[in-house]
């Protein structure tokens, strides 16, 4: 299955959320601090996947890949004016973005390091100024605690609703897993997986990125992302690029 895919349960999270505007603006906040922290405006932004802070972005140029058909049904019926563009048309040599958003450990949707490696590189290709992404800190997480994500509960007037992530480790490779996502509203259940994925490391994604050209990497310490269907907090990485000079 496909990041595509996985972000539509982040869109079903979002829409079962009864505190949205809450959601939006932490994320929105996110996006900020880093363009501050850069001293740098974007005119132009890439979404890879659906993420709800597509609702309050004000970039003068939004565009998206990765992405379902019912998700930008859902953007442009909420108003965002935004550009598709199919991951197949996307490294075509004429595409550039300021800034490129790609949050909920886009990169750790891999079937091997050479693809984890490839994944960073065409995406970074694509950026003026840099790159925003997520990941957790899997130097310092315990194995045991890969096996779960921390459950989220989303409740509204109609439904409680569960979302559980379960990782199914490769039992010769601890770096790579499947996972499995579960969504129980009102004790029915839905299925959603398997997505391949690969640990990355913060030094081993610095690598990727100076590999591709990448003249800063940053771990924010003072930012943390928090996915709409677990618990666990990840870090919020930018990766600088200097191509608009």
């Amino acid at each position: 299955m496909s990041f595509e895919s996985y972000t539509d349960c982040l869109l079903r999270a979002f829409i079962l959320h009864n505190k949205s505007n809450e959601v939006l603006k932490r994320k929105k906040d996110i996006i900020d601090e880093v363009a501050v922290f850069h001293n740098y405006s974007p005119t132009s932004v890439l979404y890879l996947g659906f993420n709800p802070v597509i609702l309050v972005d004000q970039t003068k140029e939004i565009y998206v890949t990765e992405i379902s058909e019912s998700a930008r049904t859902y953007l442009a019926d909420s108003g965002v004016r935004f550009t598709y563009i199919p991951r197949e048309k996307l490294f075509n040599g004429k595409n550039k973005f300021d800034s490129i958003i790609a949050l909920d450990e886009y990169f750790t949707f891999a079937v091997s390091d050479n693809d984890q490696k490839n994944k960073v590189t065409e995406i970074c290709q694509l950026a003026v100024e840099y790159v925003i992404t997520t990941c957790k800190d899997y130097k310092n997480q315990d194995f045991k605690d890969r096996e779960f994500s921390v459950p989220a509960l989303i409740k509204n007037a109609k439904s409680d609703n569960v979302f559980l992530e379960y990782h199914n480790h490769d039992l010769q490779d601890r770096n790579s897993w499947h996972t499995n996502v579960y969504q129980i509203s009102n004790n029915v259940l839905d299925y959603n997986g398997p997505y391949a994925r690969r640990a990355l490391y913060f030094k081993q994604l610095a690598k990727f990125s100076h590999d591709a050209g990448a003249v800063g990497f940053n771990v924010h310490k003072n930012l943390m992302y928090k996915s709409l269907i677990k618990k666990n907090y990840e870090h919020v990485i930018s990766i600088r690029f200097d191509n608009g000079s």
